[in-house]
């Protein structure tokens, strides 16, 4: 049985040999390559696998089909939209993804980004560098505000958490699930929720529900005051629409982490240039230490499917 690593993992060799030995040892094959977004080399890579793992590299239907020992996909990610799962499904192949690993990192960031905009941090470091003053650049505080979260599942409640701790009131959509209320987090209608936030944070997946479900209309519901974070998927926001809401003054910023594709972006993307929007080219989920954790349970997930007890199911 062959298993093949199609990207880096993020963590050193000597801690990705510690994972292999005991495959290796149980007479398991495992190579390992670099990432390469062309399906013509993924197949040339990946077509004597059984098992494959990625993270956020793309996986098309072409490469699926073109495994025939392929069994189980192991994607080092917690979304799975860039896998081609109807194929998958087709040819009755496994897909287990690594839920949980960048909870703590992805949160983190999110905070740091809404203090980021609400204290004007890349306005005052520029003004700082070019030999200016805070004049016209007195931020806010977190304490008091009204947070308001799209998707509440381990990523979502781990910022309520945060944002709690620092004073803020929580509240969140309530159309992905029919959750009650609790002390922490009160669920409301996407138009009322809007209306009452002073930052909008998105941590929900690619769904057909909430593809594009911030855009003009949702957008409207705004205040001019408020922010909005996404360190979901790229395609939950309309860029465009959001990009001219910022230019217009409807809302005053944005934290931007995720795109409608992978980084590198084209240099006229929308929100590369609207007003007060700070940019990231997907690096939420990265730290040394989600790294760590996610390859404990990529092969953990392993583990599991060679027993027969798979874990973190997708498929």
């Amino acid at each position: 049985m062959k298993i093949v690593l199609l990207e880096s993992l993020g963590i050193s060799q000597e801690l990705l040999d510690s994972y292999v030995k005991p495959l290796k040892e149980k007479g398991y094959e495992f190579a390992a390559y670099e990432r390469n977004d062309d399906p013509a080399v993924q197949i040339e890579e990946a077509k004597d696998a059984d098992i494959l793992i990625i993270a956020n590299m793309p996986l098309k239907a072409e490469v699926i089909n073109a495994c025939p020992k392929l069994k189980y996909i192991d994607v080092a990610f917690t979304g799975v939209d860039h896998v081609a799962l109807d194929a998958a499904k087709a040819k009755g192949i496994k897909v287990s993804n690594a839920s949980g690993y960048s909870t703590v990192a992805v949160a983190e960031l999110t905070i740091a980004m809404m203090l980021d905009l609400l204290r004007c941090v890349p306005q005052v470091d520029a003004a700082c560098r070019a030999g200016g003053t805070k004049a016209g650049l007195v931020g806010n505080e977190l304490e008091g505000k009204t947070v308001a979260l799209v998707g509440t599942g381990h990523i979502g409640h781990r910022v309520a958490e945060l944002v709690h701790a620092f004073g803020a009131k929580v509240i969140a959509y309530n159309g992905f699930s029919h959750k009650a209320d609790t002390d922490l987090i009160t669920y409301l209608p996407m138009k009322e929720m809007m209306e009452q936030a002073d930052i909008v944070s998105l941590h929900c997946p690619v769904t057909d529900q909430s593809k594009g479900l911030i855009n003009k209309e949702t957008l409207s519901y705004m205040k001019p005051t408020a922010f909005l974070i996404n360190e979901a998927r790229g395609p939950v926001v309309v860029s465009q629409d959001l990009a001219d809401a910022l230019n217009s003054g409807k809302i005053a910023g944005a934290g931007i982490d995720v795109f409608e594709k992978e980084p590198p972006l084209d240099t006229n993307h929308p929100l590369l240039h609207s007003k007060n929007t700070i940019v990231t080219p997907h690096v939420a989920f990265a730290t040394a230490e989600s790294m760590a954790k996610r390859a404990v349970i990529v092969f953990d997930n392993i583990d599991a499917y060679l027993a027969g007890n798979q874990k973190n199911i997708i498929l």
